[in-house]
């Protein structure tokens, strides 16, 4: 009597060809996976070839910049109103005993883009990446409405004092983000959670 039921050596290499090509898919999806988080990678830094450099408002972490320091692209490239808040406030700082440095202001779109595609590599997703940095479009360094304050003493000094010069925090997870967001003496507008809000 013969049964109608394959011999289990013949179902063994059938079901080892289906889990090979499902194993196959998988590895397929991931690098296909992979591969799309190069490709927005490499369209947010442009071509892969741009360095950020003083012509796109680079402040190198061994210069001490201040807002006199106009002859720098980002210092230049900031709104007239903010320069001269910030000139302001830099003198009332002084004479406190605190420096205002500042580590970034304007910056070209260019710029803007390569570092959050940098964020985006350093934080592994796009969405963390952009509670620190926002698209080109929507930066207020792209526009010269903003500047980054060091060190922390200054930061706080500005944190303090700075709604006198209409300069204030505007998110809660930079203390070094600084921008002319209220009239001299008024008040400052509550602080967004990050720059995705």
């Amino acid at each position: 009597m013969h049964s109608s039921v394959a011999p289990a050596s013949a179902i063994a290499p059938a079901r080892s060809r289906r889990l090979a090509l499902a194993a196959l898919g998988l590895v397929a999806a991931i690098l296909l996976a992979a591969l799309a988080g190069v490709w927005l990678r490499a369209a947010l830094t442009t071509d892969g070839s741009f360095a950020p450099d003083e012509a796109n408002g680079l402040i190198r972490g061994d210069q001490a910049v201040t807002v006199a320091d106009d002859h720098l692209p980002a210092i230049a490239g900031l709104d007239a109103g903010l320069r001269d808040a910030m000139h302001a406030a830099t003198t009332d700082a002084a004479g406190d005993g605190v420096a205002l440095l500042i580590s970034s202001g304007w910056r070209s779109e260019a710029y803007q883009r390569w570092l959050l595609g940098d964020a985006i590599r350093y934080y592994g997703d796009e969405e963390t990446a952009r509670q620190f940095v926002a698209t080109p479009e929507a930066s207020q360094h792209v526009t010269g409405d903003a500047v980054d304050i060091g060190p922390l003493d200054a930061q706080l000094w500005l944190g303090e004092h700075g709604a006198a010069y209409g300069l204030c925090q505007t998110y809660a997870n930079e203390r070094w983000h600084f921008e002319l967001a209220t009239t001299p003496g008024g008040t400052c507008p509550d602080m967004r959670a990050d720059a995705t809000s």
